[in-house]
């Protein structure tokens, strides 16, 4: 493994100071680029885990360029979306921008799970047990080309007894951890760093898209019930699952939004453009009665200043419909490999740009069963109407994700990596960790 297998880390904010964030969500369709002041706020019931009010002061969006299934395809294109989104937010906002907190969509985004033991020979537990058992399960993780994104700890055990929250003080012959490791493939991260550093902007972390996602829309007590976080994105679909409070599994695949818009361009014999249009103005996913009665215009290709085509809305709804099952049966025998029957995972939230389309949640519920909700981003104050839906969910899922970064842990010497994100000084020590881990 390389130095740069590892994308920076960031501390947990402190809970009593007020901070300026900057996120940036790279997607195939748009980029975004948030400006927001975070505020130290009593915790809340509905949307566990904020510890700061977030009120967005500057935002940009622009059709992306040079992203394709949320991978950089062409450098030069991404850099000048990336540019032009942050500078509109910064102009908004009056301020100038040097860290960003940066989404992973695409690269093959998947997770696995670690454990390890350590001997505490039946005495109290201390804080310096869990640091060694945490080290030592760290020490396992070895994803031979992958860029690990997230470590998340999610139960410790002490002999027999498990999903133990805080193990301190309480006594046993051997504690254990259980870690939940995100990754991609490191040359997706790598470039996507690549592009963001190219504005001159230093990425102060990554995060997966299905995380941030679920930061940003689960309410209540849905992450400690069972719920599976469904981005439908424009080239990827992304799925998170939540249980106990914790994310316990990732994966992606390469299809979104944008396929189904291909599909509607082969199959009508119409330009992209115009089959974005047709999608966003008439698509729908399950066919009603009306579709045969309902007339839609259709501007066919080389048809340069004719009269536009008519033809019943159902020979739309024939060429989304499919696209929309396939993608979400995917997801249902993707879940059930991961061992995730539909009974162990009741609620979906399904959120990004392609769940708005109309239908999606009765075709979701057909296909993968249980409680079917739309996600938005909640609890977000000075966010614009037309960014309060599923497309702007990953984008606030950014800022919400600082205040609970607390939780991953932390090898010695990566801690204080933000600030000096892309220096020599970061990859030394880098380098000096993967040393000592591997």
């Amino acid at each position: 493994m390389n130095a740069h297998m590892l994308p920076p880390r960031m501390r947990a904010l402190s809970a009593r100071k007020t901070v300026l964030l900057s996120a940036l969500d790279i997607g195939t369709s748009k980029v975004v680029c948030l400006i927001a002041r975070l505020e130290p706020m009593e915790s809340s019931d509905s949307l566990r885990g904020r510890t700061h009010r977030c009120r967005i002061l500057g935002i940009g969006h622009q059709r992306s360029a040079g992203i394709k299934n949320g991978v950089i395809a062409d450098l030069d294109q991404a850099e000048g979306a990336i540019r032009r989104a942050v500078d509109a937010a910064e102009r908004m906002a009056g301020v100038e921008v040097e860290g960003i907190i940066v989404n992973v969509s695409g690269g093959r985004i998947g997770s696995q799970s670690f454990n390890a033991t350590v001997s505490v020979a039946n005495r109290a537990v201390s804080e310096s047990d869990i640091h060694r058992v945490l080290e030592a399960c760290a020490a396992r993780i070895q994803q031979q080309g992958r860029a690990v994104l997230h470590s998340l700890p999610t139960g410790f055990s002490l002999g027999d007894m498990r999903n133990i929250r805080d193990p301190k003080g309480m006594v046993g012959e051997a504690l254990g951890v259980d870690m939940h490791v995100v990754g991609s493939d490191v040359t997706a991260a790598r470039n996507l760093m690549l592009a963001v550093e190219r504005c001159h902007l230093s990425v102060e972390a990554m995060a997966a898209t299905p995380y941030v996602s679920g930061l940003a829309a689960l309410v209540d007590d849905e992450a400690e019930l069972g719920t599976a976080v469904i981005d439908m994105g424009g080239g990827t679909t992304s799925v998170g699952v939540f249980f106990g409070g914790n994310l316990v599994h990732v994966d992606g695949l390469a299809l979104g939004g944008n396929h189904i818009t291909m599909d509607i361009a082969r199959g009508l014999t119409t330009r992209l453009s115009d089959a974005e249009r047709l999608k966003t103005l008439y698509g729908a996913c399950i066919a009603s009665p009306s579709d045969e009665r309902e007339s839609i215009a259709v501007a066919l290709t080389g048809e340069d200043g004719e009269q536009p085509v008519h033809m019943p809305k159902s020979q739309l709804v024939r060429i989304i419909g499919p696209r929309v099952e396939e993608i979400l049966e995917l997801v249902r025998d993707r879940l059930k490999a991961a061992g995730f029957a539909p009974n162990a995972v009741s609620r979906i939230v399904l959120t990004g740009g392609a769940s708005q389309l109309t239908g999606m949640p009765e075709a979701a519920k057909r296909i993968l069963a249980g409680q079917i909700r739309i996600g938005r981003p909640l609890g977000i104050q000075g966010l614009p109407e037309s960014a309060k839906n599923p497309s702007f969910s990953a984008a606030v899922g950014l800022l919400v994700y600082p205040q609970v970064a607390g939780i991953e842990h932390f090898r010695p010497g990566r801690r204080e990596s933000v600030a000096a994100t892309g220096s020599n000084r970061y990859i030394a020590r880098v380098g000096q960790w993967l040393r000592e881990s591997f």
